[in-house]
């Protein structure tokens, strides 16, 4: 097969990619649906000669079948592969291509253009050197461009060829394109976009692209490729403090340990002394082994494995430093593009991945929304699909980290739902919060197992969870009142007696929700702590917020009791006409009609009260306390761990109760 002729390489210019060194740039395309990323990538492929004659005759059988251009060359087919974007026109994933010329490699990423595809967007740009955004010259700047442009900039992309396309549909009007340009430099002024070189193109006909156009002689520019084949996007990484993020420990055999990752900044070199963060522990280079086999020295970029001359404990997830240490914190503030369909909650758990490590993390405090249309901060309390604000994070353990404008590495995460596992959100990291040197744990005197001790009983939580209706609250007093009998302290955390005081503030949204179940989490925990024994009688419907509440004692204080009476017994039951009101359309967000309630999925009790107890055999509010339960028909368990109370007469449940 031979490359097909074009008026600017020669065929035997065009080697195979990875048998050269000319350098590599990546960029990404990016814009508004139908403004003609997908026929910008497609012609850069036909005029490269990157295409085969079997490619080219394809392109042009498929143009003739499903392609828009009226039989003539639809470069969009070379990228759009999915049967859908065929369909449709469109792009909807992100996808990456290969071309070259005689001064320089490119990687592109061809990125979707409608707004419920942001976050494909965003994935392709993560990598990019340069953007190459797109601009309908009849549309001009519109919301997606800035929404993009926004992306662009929180991802560090400082160089960006603004390309003003389908010129000939404004009779190649210079004016407009004046007008466009000025309106789009004015924004990345503001973003701090600090390269931008704009250029009228014509995308199917190939104007500007990689000859300059005959028909638009007021433009006297770069072409695309000229600008692509000689911009400069090198930094300074190599010039920055070393940084290894250690991937992999490789231990073949009890006399070999090495630390395997890539370079994220700076050189290393063999004896050179350095740093293992978090815990700060110094030792030196013994060997640096790459691929080929051993070096003396080793620069950003290059993945490689160093031994070191002290047995000292390192871990995936660390990270080797030389020279000024990094930041290293469990509150941090930075900016998030939401990814997930399911808006982003405040008080709510995810993994927070940052390279190679992985901790648990909460989005305390939402800071503030961007508005795309005027690029203006305002308040919200969350983040839907494709929207982009400033948030606080707090993380179960110190993070290993540096600022997102100074290094790209490791200044970005993602954050992933624990229970879907999708990922939720991207995240540049832009400072530390410094709480985690700041606040310091308080030691006291009476601690926990000494007022456990005075009061001669196990402090825990027993977290009653289900829908409304389902037997929580009666359920709960009545063991409530039998520990009372028995001289145990306790106290009772009813969900809507908290919302007549501490929770007066809460609305019954998915964020209000998690708010609800933070603070109660936290005022439960302190009853524990005090030794006692606290009961939180609550709907608690979503599965995070509960294992939140899970981990705010220690292993084997939560007891969680599911009251798994099903919605339709419980709307039947209706004992506060909430469920008629919500049927009714006057109680929206209302839990198990058009809220969701997660059921747990392992809890240490079940209990069924859909039917009534049997009063041949009365069950026992006592026995949920000594650890075996038989409430009702359909429903028993048993507790882990020593018994809280080991003995109590038999208190029969009322059989009519909910």
């Amino acid at each position: 097969m031979s490359y097909h002729e074009a008026p600017t390489i020669a065929a035997s210019d065009a080697p195979r990619l990875e048998q050269d060194d000319r350098p590599t740039l990546r960029f990404v395309t990016c814009g508004s649906v139908d403004d003609g990323k997908s026929t910008l990538v497609g012609r850069l492929l036909y005029d490269s000669k990157t295409l085969l004659d079997d490619q080219l005759d394809a392109l042009a059988s498929e143009s003739r079948t499903v392609g828009t251009t009226g039989g003539d060359f639809d470069f969009a087919l070379l990228v759009d592969g999915l049967q859908a974007e065929r369909e449709q026109g469109i792009t909807i994933d992100v996808a990456y291509r290969f071309f070259a010329t005689k001064l320089r490699r490119f990687i592109v990423a061809d990125t979707p253009g409608h707004a419920q595809y942001t976050r494909n967007m965003a994935t392709g740009a993560s990598n990019a050197d340069l953007a190459v955004v797109l601009v309908d010259a009849r549309k001009g700047v519109i919301t997606q461009t800035r929404r993009h442009s926004h992306i662009l900039s929180l991802l560090g992309i400082r160089h960006v060829v603004l390309a003003v396309n389908k010129m000939d549909l404004i009779g190649f009007d210079g004016d407009r394109f004046a007008a466009i340009t000025a309106e789009y430099l004015t924004m990345a002024g503001q973003l701090g976009i600090s390269q931008v070189q704009c250029i009228p193109v014509v995308a199917p006909d190939g104007d500007n692209i990689v000859a300059a156009s005959a028909r638009m002689p007021w433009y006297a520019g770069p072409t695309v490729t000229a600008y692509l084949e000689s911009v400069d996007v090198s930094g300074d990484v190599s010039q920055r403090p070393f940084r290894l993020p250690v991937q992999w420990v490789n231990r073949p055999h009890a006399e070999f340990r090495g630390f395997c990752g890539r370079i994220a900044s700076g050189t290393v070199a063999i004896g050179e002394t350095i740093a293992v963060q978090p815990s700060g522990r110094q030792t030196r280079i013994a060997r640096i082994l790459i691929p080929g086999g051993e070096r003396d020295r080793a620069a950003a970029g290059e993945s490689v494995t160093l031994t070191l001359t002290d047995e000292i404990d390192v871990s995936r997830g660390d990270v080797l430093t030389a020279g000024p240490a990094p930041q290293v914190s469990d509150q941090l503030a930075a900016h998030l593009v939401w990814f997930d369909d399911e808006a982003m909650v405040a008080g709510r758990r995810y993994l927070l991945k940052c390279g190679a490590a992985s901790t648990g993390a909460v989005i305390t405090t939402l800071k503030h929304r961007i508005a795309i249309d005027t690029m203006a901060h305002e308040s919200a309390a969350t983040l839907d699909a494709n929207q982009i604000g400033y948030a606080h994070l707090s993380l179960d353990r110190p993070l290993v980290f540096e600022a997102y404008r100074d290094d790209r590495d490791m200044g970005s995460f993602i954050l992933v739902d624990p229970i879907s596992h999708r990922t939720a959100a991207a995240g540049m990291i832009d400072l530390s919060l410094r709480r985690a040197t700041n606040i310091h744990w308080q030691r006291l005197a009476v601690d926990k197992p000494v007022r456990a001790q005075l009061k001669q009983q196990r402090p825990c939580v027993l977290w009653f969870t289900g829908l409304s209706g389902a037997g929580k609250s009666t359920i709960a007093d009545l063991v409530d009142r039998r520990l009372a009998e028995l001289g145990r302290h306790a106290a009772l955390l009813d969900g809507d007696n908290l919302r007549h005081g501490i929770n007066r503030d809460l609305g019954f949204s998915n964020a209000d929700r998690a708010e609800n179940v933070r603070r109660t989490a936290e005022i439960a925990a302190l009853f524990v702590d005090a030794g006692m024994i606290a009961l939180v009688a609550l709907i608690s419907p979503f599965r995070n917020e509960r294992e939140l509440a899970r981990q705010r004692v220690e292993a084997g204080e939560f007891i969680e009791i599911h009251v798994a009476t099903p919605l339709a017994e419980c709307e039947h039951r209706d004992p506060k006409g909430l469920y008629r009101k919500a049927r009714a359309g006057e109680l929206p967000s209302f839990t198990g009609i058009d809220q969701p309630y997660e059921m747990p999925r392992a809890p240490e009790i079940t209990i069924d009260t859909s039917e009534k107890c049997r009063p041949t055999r009365p069950a026992s509010a006592s026995s949920v306390i000594s650890g075996t339960i038989t409430i009702c028909s359909g429903g028993s368990g048993r507790l882990p761990g020593p018994a809280i109370a080991q003995k109590s007469e038999a208190m029969p449940l009322r059989s009519q109760s909910p």
